[in-house]
C-alpha cells in the first residue's frame, strides 16, 4: 500500500477545523448560491473552496490527491488565521461567520 500524501497531523488539523458535516456544509453552499431571482446550480454552488472541501469530505484519506492536501492545509491556516489562539465557541458579525462556513467552519460549534 503507497504511503499517504496526507500526514496523521493534516488530515486531524483539518477534521477539527471542519466542524460542519457534509450534509451541513453542502445546504450552507446551496443557500449562499441562492439569490432573489436566480439560484446557482446546486452542485455549483457557494464558493469553489467549499465545493472544494466538500468533495474532500466524501473522500477516503488514500483517495486524497495532492491538491486536495494543499486546499485542507489552506482551509485549516484560513480557519486558524480567524479564528486566532481562541477556539472557543462564540458569535461575531455574520459577514465573519458566513466567511468561516463557506470553509466548512461554524465557529458557534466547539
Amino acid at each position: 500500500m503507497a504511503d499517504s500524501i496526507v500526514t496523521d497531523e493534516l488530515w486531524q488539523e483539518f477534521h477539527d477545523a471542519v466542524n460542519m458535516s457534509s450534509r451541513e456544509l453542502a445546504d450552507w453552499l446551496r443557500e449562499r448560491g441562492a439569490g432573489i431571482d436566480t439560484e446557482e446550480v446546486p452542485d455549483r454552488a457557494g464558493p469553489a473552496v467549499g465545493r472544494q472541501v466538500l468533495d474532500i469530505l466524501g473522500r477516503r484519506r488514500v483517495d486524497v490527491t495532492r491538491a486536495d492536501a494543499i486546499v485542507m492545509a489552506g482551509v485549516v491556516q484560513r480557519v486558524h488565521d480567524q479564528r486566532g489562539a481562541d477556539a472557543v465557541p462564540r458569535a461575531g458579525d455574520a459577514a465573519w461567520r458566513h466567511s468561516l462556513m463557506d470553509f466548512g467552519h461554524d465557529p458557534l460549534r466547539d
